[in-house]
């Protein structure tokens, strides 16, 4: 393949266990962008995530983030596009949701991936990796609060119960208007009706005249899927869940073991 970009997940796919950037990893993206090829996160993280290891990684260009709703440039904070989910369609779900399973915590993440605003009781069941936030600034509001405007992802959680059973639960309702997926975080995450990973890597293959055939993508959740069917080669890491595995052209070894590194340092020595 003639490659131009690559778009690779991090939690669980770039980072290691630890959530670090190897030294081989780190040498692999710059030697690929030293051969003018664009690398791009593409994660269900906010900005505030991103620059936890943006230094590490040195990504300093289009980043998107909440699962492709929006791209955002590192360096310059300009975005270059945003879909949120409509607050009818975020209490429509919540209300229907809570009929059937009581017990759940909302949140929902707004303005450009800045401004996080969790339920009453939210904070208390939170840890700091799982938003890259400290739970003690999540302060608290009351539901209406968290559902009386748009969002760019909304999350759904509970003190007990799996995500993938609340993930079940929320798709049995046959509701429709917006998308739901899982990336490995204790949560169910909500977005823009059609809005995936893949959706807003082709906008920003768009914007950068780009061609789907000369993307390289990388991914390991369930999030991840229809990225890696979109691109011109999808690589799933090693441990991956069987349903991302099929959806991938290859599978690279795992992200302890320098998977993504591997894969690009061997693109590379046969260009």
């Amino acid at each position: 393949m003639t490659l131009r970009l690559i778009a690779t997940d991090l939690d669980g796919t770039l980072l290691d266990s630890t959530s670090s950037v190897t030294p081989r990893t780190r040498a692999a993206l710059d030697a690929a962008r030293a051969r003018g090829i664009h690398v791009v996160p593409v994660t269900a993280r906010q900005p505030i995530g991103l620059r936890a290891i943006a230094g590490d990684a040195d990504f300093r260009d289009w980043a998107l983030c909440s699962n492709g709703a929006y791209a955002t440039h590192l360096t310059d904070g300009r975005m270059l596009f945003a879909e949120e989910l409509p607050a009818e369609t975020i209490r429509t779900l919540a209300e229907a949701l809570r009929a059937s399973v009581p017990g759940l915590l909302f949140a929902s993440v707004r303005e450009g991936g800045e401004t996080f605003v969790a339920q009453e009781g939210y904070a208390a069941i939170a840890d700091l990796s799982d938003h890259k936030r400290d739970p003690k600034t999540m302060g608290g509001v009351p539901l209406d609060q968290v559902l009386d405007a748009p969002s760019l992802k909304f999350v759904i959680r509970h003190p007990e119960l799996a995500p993938s059973a609340l993930f079940d639960a929320l798709t049995s309702l046959g509701l429709t208007g917006f998308e739901a997926t899982l990336s490995g975080a204790p949560f169910v995450e909500v977005m823009a009706e059609g809005v995936t990973k893949a959706t807003g890597l082709a906008r920003l293959c768009a914007h950068l005249g780009i061609d789907r055939t000369d993307v390289m993508a990388f991914g390991d959740a369930l999030n991840d899927v229809e990225m890696l069917r979109w691109a011109g080669r999808g690589v799933a890491m090693a441990d991956a869940d069987a349903v991302v595995q099929d959806a991938a052209d290859e599978i690279a070894e795992s992200n302890d073991d320098d998977g993504v590194a591997r894969v690009i340092e061997r693109i590379l020595a046969d260009r």
